[in-house]
Parts: structure tokens; C-alpha cells; sequence
């Protein structure tokens, strides 16, 4: 954690004190309720297993494979994904007393053709090398393009469920296999009687983070179907989803993504040259602001380098800490939820040199 004074006090809060605004990639970035997501459409040549599991799309319908899960725009947007709304009611800004803001997804808006691909065959190394799947997996190939969020995945079934706001299953797919109506009703139900979609036997996909792992879990689905010997024994789909999810925590919890993303910001964030005026823009009508994010202190100093000022490619050296001046407060290796019990409180200082409490 870092300030360079008491937290309450740099966000000028007390109990009852006018509310803050925060920007978290996990409220931000996902959809009021799955039917209305509106994310890329699905790749026009259908869904895309690994090279084993594509000897089957023929049997597809082409009417079914163009938009999947959502519906293409007529026309190529013309609006930057920065300056596109995503908000269901106007927010009146005169009682913002400070604003907040995570990183990841939010000020870094990761690109998902390098990004994504990379959390991807990182995945798959780590279910090959250390939960004993099969070798071939690492010859499979990421269509960034084909998940949306806003799904819901069946963890006991292997489905990828598309939902409107009253839990009616709407499209439903076993891996790449679109499931029939018939299907759908036995397995959720009629009008009448519908599963609530809730954890433990769901997840929903409501980050793009997850993305990746949806279409890994999609493809996994498929290849048990096909080679029930081929995965580890008594492997079924809840355990498949549990092995990616822990690979995809080994992915993150031993630094390999970022390490790669700190070599090169560039090539897997997005620039966007509106963010220091915004910051400014805030700052100059008197209000606060502070940064939040579950990302080590290291990795933030690159990112944040890379987004508001010159970039140096040497992690180990010293960094120019200017993009600080555009903070009140800046809490790392933060979880979000406990950042809101403890915002009240004075946090402990972190040095910026010797990097000690």
C-alpha cells in the first residue's frame, strides 16, 4: 500500500460523508444482465474448437454461426470503446467528492488478441505440466473474438448458457454444439420451473478476464466428449472448470503475464491519451482521486508509466514516479472488497524506496 498521508484524510471522508465514485473493472466492464450484452460479434466462420475438434463444424448450420451470442452491428463502430457509454442512468457529480479508479481493465484496457492469447497458452501449460492433461492441448489455438460477457457457464453440464434478465435460457451450447429446444427445456426447465444460475454449479462470465478461460473450458468440453481417456481419470466438468480456474491462478499467482506485459506495455495495453487529462480534469475541480488495484507495486509503476507518461523498459531501474502527482492515494495488493471495509480507516505506508512497511 502506498500514501503519502492517512487515506481518510487524502479522500476528506468521515462516516456520512458524501459518497465516492469508483471505477472497478468488475462493476464497469460487465452488463446489467446477460441478454443485454453487447460486445464483438462471434467470429462469421463459427465457433472454433482446437484443430481436433473442428471435424465436426460442418454439421453447424451457417445461420447459427455468424452471431452466437450477440447481435453484429449493420455498420463498423465508429466510436473508440473510451468514449462509449455504458451506464443506465445519468450520475450528478456535484456531491463526487473523490473519485476512484482500479487499473487493470479500467485505466489499462488490455488488448484481447495479445493479452488474452497469452493468459490463454499460459493456461494450457500449466494444465499440461502440472495437472497432467494431455500434450496436444498446447497445439490448440484462442479466437478472441467468439466469447461475450454476460454468459453463464454450466459447470456440471459442460453447457454455455445465454439468459434474458428473467432467466429464460435463450441459446444454449454443449462446448461448440448448439444444444435443441428440447435439449434446453430438459436440462433447465419450462416457464414455470427455472434453476437459479447460481455458484457453486455456475459461473458467470461477467469480466473479460474470464473470457479466455470460457472458450479453454468450451474446448475442453468437447475434447472430453470425444476422447473420454485422453483427461486425467475421473475428471468430469465441474472438476475440468476447477483445473482451469486453478491454472489460470497459478498463471497469475507466479507473475509469468505480467512479467511479459511489463517487457512490452505496448503490445498488450491499449494507449489512450485521454487519461491524464481526465485525471486532470478532476483534480483541478477539487476533488480526489485514488487508485486501487489487486496488481503488485511493481507492475503498477510500469502500467502506469506506460498510460501517463514516458515508458522504461527496465523494471529494475528508477522509474520516473510522475503519473503519482495524479493520485491523492494509491493503495496495491489490495483486495476491492476489503479496500471498502477498511476506507475509513488510516492505511499503513509504503516507502517508495526501500519498499517497507
Amino acid at each position: 500500500m502506498l500514501s503519502r498521508r492517512p487515506l481518510a484524510a487524502a479522500l476528506r471522508l468521515a462516516p456520512l460523508s458524501p459518497p465516492l465514485l469508483l471505477f472497478f473493472a468488475s462493476s464497469s466492464s460487465s452488463s446489467s444482465s446477460p441478454a443485454s450484452c453487447s460486445s464483438p460479434a462471434a467470429s462469421a466462420s463459427g465457433p472454433r474448437g482446437c484443430s481436433a475438434l473442428r471435424m465436426d463444424t460442418g454439421a453447424v448450420e451457417p445461420a447459427s454461426t455468424g452471431a452466437i451470442w450477440s447481435t453484429p452491428s449493420v455498420e463498423p463502430r465508429s466510436i473508440s470503446i473510451g468514449k462509449q457509454i455504458f451506464c443506465n442512468r445519468s450520475l450528478n457529480m456535484r456531491n463526487i467528492t473523490a473519485v476512484g479508479f482500479d487499473m487493470d481493465y479500467t485505466l489499462a484496457q488490455y488488448k484481447p488478441e495479445t493479452f488474452e492469447a497469452l493468459a490463454y497458452h499460459g493456461t494450457i501449460e500449466k494444465l499440461v505440466k502440472d495437472l497432467n492433461y494431455p500434450e496436444e492441448l498446447l497445439t490448440w489455438q484462442f479466437d478472441w473474438k467468439y466469447m461475450v460477457r454476460g454468459l453463464v457457464l454450466d459447470k456440471k453440464r459442460g453447457n454455455i448458457l445465454k439468459m434474458d434478465r428473467h432467466k429464460y435460457v435463450k441459446v444454449a451450447y454443449h462446448g461448440f454444439r448448439e444444444m435443441s429446444k428440447e435439449e434446453k427445456v430438459a436440462a433447465y426447465g419450462s416457464t414455470l420451473i427455472r434453476d437459479s444460475f447460481d455458484e457453486p454449479d455456475y459461473a458467470l462470465i461477467d469480466t473479460l478476464f474470464s473470457l479466455g478461460e470460457a472458450y479453454l473450458f468450451a474446448q475442453l468440453v468437447d475434447f472430453m466428449d470425444n476422447n473420454p481417456a485422453k483427461v486425467p481419470s475421473g475428471t468430469d466438468y465441474a472438476h475440468m472448470y476447477r483445473d482451469v480456474r486453478s491454472a489460470v491462478d497459478l498463471c497469475h499467482r507466479d507473475g509469468t503475464l505480467k512479467r511479459m506485459v511489463a517487457k512490452e506495455p505496448s503490445r498488450y495495453i491499449n494507449e489512450d491519451l485521454a487519461i491524464v487529462p481526465m485525471l486532470q480534469m478532476l483534480r483541478k475541480s477539487g476533488r480526489s482521486t485514488f487508485l486501487v488495484t489487486n496488481s503488485l507495486w511493481d507492475y503498477t509503476d510500469v502500467v502506469m508509466n506506460y498510460l501517463c507518461g514516458p515508458y522504461m523498459s527496465d523494471v529494475s531501474s528508477s522509474h520516473n514516479h510522475k503519473w503519482l502527482e495524479y493520485f491523492d492515494v494509491v493503495i496495491t495488493v489490495q483486495s476491492q472488497a476489503f479496500f471498502m471495509m477498511i476506507i475509513e480507516q488510516d492505511c499503513l505506508k509504503l516507502s517508495l524506496i526501500l519498499g517497507n512497511f
